[in-house]
């Protein structure tokens, strides 16, 4: 299984913030909610079909109730489409339960967690955690095991404090010189495991 995890210090952690005049919020004020969407295509869509093998963690810091972490993976029983993915996030910060995890919808979980309990909570798994940064090593040469997770964030970045304690568990692997957008990182990403036949 592969798991990536993308941290926004914006996106909104209500779904109300997602409603807005007949149902439809504005994703540019929602912390760049469309960020997010379109890393989500990224992740699980193909041509004809979905990734079964991809595990999305969203951890969102925005407001008005921060931290939440969204775990999403495609079943037979998701509703997807790639037209309402937005709505898809609504639904599923409207069903969060304080104090425990819920499963909102059919393969997407909801809870309170930290962005660093969920990168120690898939290492302590047996995962091995790469962050994405352009100074690290090259993804051609790493060596990648199948149980992995790719750790990335929104055009803000990933948070400097949490990343300074993950130093000891977390390698950083870059794929090119260039800076690219979150949601094409992961199809990257997903190209280069796809070929290694991880």
């Amino acid at each position: 299984m592969r798991h990536f995890i993308y941290f926004s210090s914006k996106a909104a952690t209500s779904g109300k913030a997602l409603s807005g005049e007949k149902g439809k919020g504005n994703l540019m004020k929602a912390g760049r909610m469309d960020i997010a969407i379109h890393t989500i295509i990224s992740a699980f869509f193909l041509s004809h079909g979905f990734r079964k093998d991809v595990k999305m963690h969203l951890v969102f810091y925005g407001p008005p109730d921060a931290p939440k972490h969204i775990e999403m993976q495609v079943t037979p029983e998701l509703d997807i489409s790639k037209k309402d993915i937005g709505n898809l996030i609504k639904k599923i910060l409207y069903k969060y339960r304080e104090g425990k995890k819920t499963e909102a919808l059919s393969g997407c979980f909801i809870e309170k967690k930290s962005f660093l309990k969920v990168v120690e909570g898939l290492y302590e798994d047996g995962n091995e955690i790469f962050i994405l940064d352009r100074k690290g090593e090259d993804i051609r040469k790493a060596k990648i095991p199948e149980e992995s997770v790719f750790v990335l964030g929104d055009h803000e970045g990933l948070p400097i404090k949490e990343l300074k304690r993950l130093k000891k568990i977390a390698k950083k692997i870059s794929i090119g010189p260039k800076m690219y957008f979150a949601s094409q990182t992961v199809a990257i990403v997903n190209n280069e495991l796809d070929r290694r036949g991880i």
